[in-house]
């Protein structure tokens, strides 16, 4: 799937997803309101993209994210929709998640672009915070048909 393929089939809703960093997945706040329509941090919208193409990935949080092996597999070779992980180090605690989009970019939702985004790898390793890419990791779970 080419980037043009995976934003063509995105839905509107997930391209207007607005950044609320207390919304991740777990929280209190998704719990009380459920929906993206009330905002998602990072790993909520990268769940929800993927969910859209069919894969259910765990709603665990980055540095757990990064150790699962039941769900998902770290993938030497990322490949569109394959979750990428950025920290200012190499420690997976609190690492920022986005889908792999093709061609070098990742879609991401973060507080600085407010809304979701396709940034490059260089725009990411040029931003102290993300300058680290942990890794990817491809989800091995289909979530049910219908």
């Amino acid at each position: 799937m080419s980037t043009a393929d995976l934003l063509a089939r995105l839905p509107a809703a997930l391209r207007e997803v607005p950044y609320v960093g207390a919304r991740f997945p777990g929280s209190r706040a998704v719990a009380e309101r459920p929906g993206l329509e009330h905002g998602a941090n990072c790993q909520l919208f990268a769940y929800a993209v993927l969910a859209h193409f069919g894969l259910r990935a765990p709603a665990l949080r980055s540095s757990d994210l990064w150790e699962d092996t039941e769900s998902t597999v770290r993938a030497a070779d990322p490949r569109p929709l394959d979750l990428l992980l950025f920290n200012a180090d190499e420690d997976p605690w609190g690492a920022h998640v986005g889908v792999h989009a093709g061609c070098d970019t990742v879609l991401h939702l973060c507080a600085e672009a407010g809304r979701p985004a396709l940034w490059s790898l260089a725009d990411f390793a040029a931003r102290e915070r993300y300058r680290v890419l942990l890794g990817a990791k491809r989800v091995t779970v289909r979530a049910p048909a219908g």
